[in-house]
């Protein structure tokens, strides 16, 4: 996190709340789906009851399940499920991480592909508010992930794999 996305600046939200220390990191020791969905469960409401001064954001990281990425992928449906069936659609959102990420339409050694991979598959819990107000920052949000995909191109996988 600090190498890649924050050293990176592949994500231009993350460096303030990882300073003020409001990201929690919780590591999950699910080994199947349901463990994993009642993990999820909790770390929703520990996010949305906390202040957002204490916890702007949450990194659920569950190194034993998940590891191949199309489940990951497919099990992403259930995340989203999760966060309707809380009631908290439109105040929380999960975003995704994976060691073998893929974007659809590129190939799986494609350098992009590492905007969104992680050491471990990692359910990353954003607070829609934070995202409402980093984005009325960025006039081309888009351009995000255009220079990162430049930013990327440029290291080249000998300089992503120096990051480790």
């Amino acid at each position: 996190m600090e190498q890649a996305v924050i050293g990176l600046n592949l994500c231009p939200f993350a460096r303030a709340p990882y300073i003020k220390g409001r990201v929690r990191l919780q590591v999950s020791a699910a080994t199947s789906e349901d463990e994993l969905v009642a993990d999820l469960a909790e770390e929703l409401g520990v996010l949305a009851a906390a202040d957002v001064d204490a916890i702007e954001t949450t990194l659920l990281i569950h190194p034993h399940v998940m590891q191949d990425f199309h489940d990951f992928n497919d099990f992403l449906e259930i995340a989203e499920a999760t966060v309707t069936a809380l009631g908290l659609e439109g105040e929380l959102q999960v975003a995704s991480f994976h060691p073998d990420y893929q974007f659809a339409d590129t190939a799986p050694d494609a350098i992009e592909n590492c905007t969104n991979r992680s050491p471990y598959p990692t359910l990353h819990l954003l607070r829609e508010s934070s995202i409402d107000r980093a984005i009325e920052v960025i006039e081309d949000t888009d351009e995000i992930y255009r220079r990162n995909i430049e930013t990327l191109r440029a290291l080249g996988w000998e300089g992503w794999n120096k990051l480790a």
